[in-house]
């Protein structure tokens, strides 16, 4: 944690005031504009805790809030008005979409008010699917000429022409490999449209349930498919976190918050970090719903655990058992570096709140006092 805690605070209420992204489009200048006409409104309760003496732990509160629901609503509703769009134009090419959000918005850790939403196109027309899946051996799948990567550079061609009919004064990013990006014109928040289609895997042929289907996306760059489960993921997400009371989605918006501010740069993706907390002490984190503080003892407890034991960090997989989450040296680069940022907060934060109590020995001694300071 770098000693400018001020420009931590200014740049965590940037993201969360809309401000950090006024330069993108008159409608995000607007709207953050408007906010900042209303004082009563402009300031969030997380800035009124701790004294002017405990800039750090203000901001170490502040970095786990949730956004608003009304800029999260915000994002939804502008990914539906494209949907809507593309849903019309496809038909009108004979092609039958559904679509679903995937990533930080439906998750709930997102951590600006002006975030960009993953708007999943599926093409219902094909499908792979597990053949030693239920269904497969009832004989419930029919045969087709079509291929995935047919069937997804076709929709991503179609996506990119139906995008700049439909709003043709929004700018229109055809470059990324997995998405077209399309933001401005009346669009108030960024949308990545990412084609798709469906993937049953074994587990979604015997229960039926979409958290068990996976869907297949198309990489423009390297004409290869990819098969993923973001309904999985953010299902147990979901699930943990609630059940103990909203812990875990703190620590993740704390960790994505702190990497983000972070002088250095950390490569370190956000669903990894995800992923990665959710395997930390949900006993500790259940504390979070009483003392914001104690997911911040937690974050750097497990953070440092991984640091030092990287034989252990590399057992661990993502929510939905695909993959190893530390899967490449640069990952594990980055969780050292968010480590040493959590160090430091922590470290801060206890030397705020603890005058007059004996100098700790150790980040446990700091933890023990600052999980349960009621700030």
């Amino acid at each position: 944690m770098a000693a400018d805690i001020n420009k931590r605070l200014s740049q965590l209420r940037a993201r969360r005031d809309g401000t950090d992204r006024m330069a993108m489009d008159a409608s995000i200048r607007a709207e953050a504009l408007a906010k900042s006409l209303y004082p009563s409104t402009s300031t969030e309760p997380w800035e009124k805790r701790g004294n002017a003496n405990q800039p750090h732990t203000r901001y170490a509160i502040g970095a786990m809030q949730p956004v608003s629901d009304t800029y999260t609503r915000i994002s939804r509703e502008t990914a539906e008005r494209v949907a809507n769009q593309l849903r019309d134009r496809l038909a009108s090419s004979g092609i039958t979409a559904e679509f679903r959000l995937q990533g930080s918005v439906p998750l709930d850790v997102h951590i600006r008010r002006v975030s960009d939403v993953d708007l999943l196109v599926i093409d219902t027309s094909f499908l792979t699917y597990i053949p030693s899946g239920a269904k497969a051996q009832r004989g419930g799948y029919v045969s087709t000429t079509k291929t995935s990567t047919g069937v997804l550079d076709l929709l991503r061609a179609l996506v990119e022409i139906d995008l700049e009919e439909a709003f043709p004064a929004a700018d229109v990013d055809k470059t990324g490999a997995k998405a077209v990006k399309i933001s401005g014109g009346s669009l108030p928040r960024s949308v990545d449209v990412v084609p798709a289609h469906w993937f049953d895997s074994a587990e979604y042929q015997s229960s039926g349930l979409e958290v068990d289907r996976g869907i297949n996306i198309y990489n423009k760059k390297t004409s290869q498919t990819i098969e993923n489960f973001p309904f999985l993921h953010i299902d147990r997400i979901s699930t943990r976190c609630d059940a103990i009371g909203g812990g875990l989605r703190k620590s993740i918006r704390l960790c994505k918050s702190v990497k983000a501010d972070a002088d250095r740069d950390i490569n370190f993706p956000s669903f990894d970090i995800a992923a990665t907390m959710y395997h930390a002490n949900m006993n500790a984190l259940r504390i979070g719903q009483y003392f914001d503080l104690a997911v911040l003892a937690e974050a750097q407890r497990f953070l440092d655990v991984l640091a030092r034991d990287h034989a252990f960090a590399k057992t661990l997989l993502v929510p939905d058992q695909s993959r190893a989450i530390f899967d490449t040296q640069e990952k594990l680069r980055g969780l050292g570096l968010l480590s040493v940022e959590m160090d430091e907060l922590l470290s801060t934060v206890y030397k705020e709140n603890a005058s007059g109590t004996a100098p700790p020995q150790s980040f446990n001694d700091m933890r023990n006092t600052v999980q349960l300071l009621a700030i």
